[in-house]
């Protein structure tokens, strides 16, 4: 299977049909259907490093002030108790644990909700440990790779740049700073310069300026960690919507249909 990183961005996205939902759609049929979906979303910080074992995840609505039509969504995705026991004993960079309880935060369901509307694909999440720094993540993420030999779609939610602070409510026009900082990113992933993107601290005003949080940035290295020598990247929603990038990034083949 590829890896998607996907720009969320907005949780209305689940209820809309726009430009980016429709690079979403387009993204799952070029993939196909998974044998299982591993999400790594923005919206599960942790202390240590876990992965959810419900059997049926409820639908986290972990946001306010939308419309009364999001809190009603569900996202009835079964769980995978099982892989996720296989992913805490994959990972050996620290101590994984299993969490029957957690379900799916909005950076999980508002994506899948688009890409694979009939919520048939098993389902889990493995939190971001805050406690560490870029390089564990990716080499957390580089212990996930054999998962994709099973069929498991490994799905990084965040944003490349994600400011809310400076964010334009009224004018989607992204400002100059924002622009630069989203192409310098693209640029170092064009050239596989991973260590510069794990150590983001060094890429550059614009780009911290752009990761205000880390939280949006850390997905996209669990995605960037799986390519493998000669496999390509393209990028779809290529876009920023003032301090947000909804840049989506994939990494391998499309699987042949």
């Amino acid at each position: 299977m590829p890896a998607l990183f996907i720009g969320h961005g907005s949780p209305m996205n689940a209820l809309e049909d726009n430009a980016f939902t429709r690079g979403w759609k387009d993204a799952a049929r070029r993939i196909g259907k998974p044998q299982a979906i591993l999400c790594v979303s923005a919206h599960w910080e942790t202390r240590g490093i876990h992965v959810s074992a419900a059997e049926r995840p409820q639908t986290i609505h972990d946001f306010y002030g939308f419309p009364q039509a999001l809190f009603d969504v569900r996202y009835a995705a079964p769980g995978a108790p099982a892989l996720a026991r296989q992913i805490a004993q994959m990972i050996k960079s620290g101590n994984v644990y299993t969490d029957s309880d957690h379900g799916l935060d909005h950076g999980a369901w508002s994506v899948l909700r688009v890409m694979y509307p009939d919520a048939d694909v098993p389902t889990l999440q493995l939190s971001l440990d805050m406690t560490q720094p870029g390089a564990v993540h990716y080499a957390i993420a580089r212990e996930l790779e054999p998962l994709r030999d099973e069929g498991v779609l490994i799905i990084g939610s965040g944003n490349i740049v994600h400011n809310l602070r400076e964010f334009a409510w009224n004018n989607p026009a992204p400002p100059d700073w924002a622009v630069r900082a989203d192409a310098s990113v693209r640029a170092r992933i064009e050239a596989r310069d991973h260590a510069a993107i794990v150590d983001w601290n060094n890429l550059g005003a614009d780009v911290m300026r752009g990761i205000a949080g880390p939280e949006h940035f850390l997905p996209l290295l669990y995605v960037l960690a799986q390519q493998q020598a000669g496999e390509p990247v393209q990028f779809f929603n290529d876009a920023v919507i003032s301090s947000i990038s909804m840049t989506c990034v994939q990494v391998g083949e499309d699987v042949p249909t």
